[in-house]
C-alpha cells in the first residue's frame, strides 16, 4: 500500500512553518547568551562525529516528554525561556522535531542543514576523549 505522505513531504511541510537557521548564523549564535543548541542525533552519531560545543543531547525519541512540564520525564532546561536551536545530521529530523514542539506550544528553531554542514563550514566541534 502506498504511503499517504512521504518522509520528504513531511519534512518540506515542517520547514514551511518553522524557523530555520542557516549554518553561518548558527555558528554566530554559538556563544550568544540565552541560546541553547540541542542535538537530537543518536548517541552513536555524537560519539563518532563529535558535537557542537555545549550542545545539550536530547534523544529524538524523548524530546516531547523532556519538554512537557507535566511529563514525569521533564527536563528543567526546557523551562528556562531560552532560545532553543535543535539540530540533527542534515536537518530532516530536527525540522520534524521543531514542528512537533511548535504544535505543543514550545518555541524553537532548527539548524537548517544540520551538523554535517556545520562541520563543512568549519564550525567548532568537540569530541569526548573516551570516544576519540
Amino acid at each position: 500500500m502506498p504511503l499517504k505522505k512521504t518522509a520528504a513531504q513531511m519534512v518540506a511541510a515542517a520547514r514551511a512553518r518553522i524557523e530555520e537557521i542557516d549554518t553561518a548564523a548558527g555558528i554566530a549564535l554559538l556563544d550568544a547568551p540565552g541560546t541553547v543548541f540541542v542535538d537530537i542525533r543518536d548517541i552513536r552519531e555524537r560519539q563518532k562525529q563529535g558535537y557542537i560545543p555545549g550542545a545539550l543531547h536530547a534523544p529524538r525519541g524523548m524530546i516531547e516528554f523532556w519538554v512537557d512540564p507535566d511529563s514525569p520525564y521533564h527536563k528543567p532546561v526546557f523551562a528556562e525561556g531560552k532560545r532553543y536551536v535543535f539540530h540533527c545530521a542534515s536537518g530532516w529530523r530536527s525540522a520534524l522535531t521543531v514542528a512537533t514542539l511548535q504544535d505543543m506550544g514550545f518555541e524553537a528553531a532548527h539548524l537548517r542543514d544540520g551538523f554535517s554542514d556545520w562541520v563543512t563550514q568549519g564550525g567548532p566541534v568537540e569530541k569526548d576523549v573516551q570516544w576519540g
